[in-house]
């Protein structure tokens, strides 16, 4: 097995267990101190060794990443989320009663395409505030 921190090891490799972030020219002038209780200490620590990074990279990256979303903003997303999975249930049990009288009388209701319309809306918004969530 080659050792990857020999003279002459490849970049890639090593820049792929790289714990702190690139130099940039210059250097960094500016620092902040942060001060957390001990339980938040953890739940960074724990946080950081999970994605094989530094505290201090953890908090910059997660500061300066564009789509990260505020508390609020998850929790609102989530409860959408949540309303939109009680209108597809509601969906749900309305086209089951329309697929029970399409089969007793063979014909197609009415409101079967408004209905599949609905349930086009609701995936849609689920889709929508799902990936929302994963940003």
């Amino acid at each position: 097995m080659p050792d990857n921190d020999a003279p002459g090891a490849s970049n890639a490799a090593r820049s792929s267990r790289r714990r702190r972030r690139k130099n940039v020219a210059g250097g960094r002038t500016h620092s902040h101190q942060v001060v957390v209780s001990p339980e938040e200490e953890l739940a960074l620590r724990r946080r950081a060794d999970a994605l094989g990074v530094t505290i201090p990279r953890l908090l910059v990256e997660s500061a300066l990443t564009p789509s990260v979303q505020t508390l609020p903003e998850r929790r609102a997303n989530a409860s959408a989320l949540l309303s939109a999975m009680g209108l597809l249930g509601a969906v749900s049990r309305n086209i089951n009663q329309i697929a029970k009288a399409t089969n007793a009388s063979g014909e197609v209701s009415e409101d079967l395409t408004a209905t599949l319309a609905a349930v086009r809306r609701i995936g849609d918004r689920m889709n929508q505030h799902a990936e929302d969530l994963m940003r």
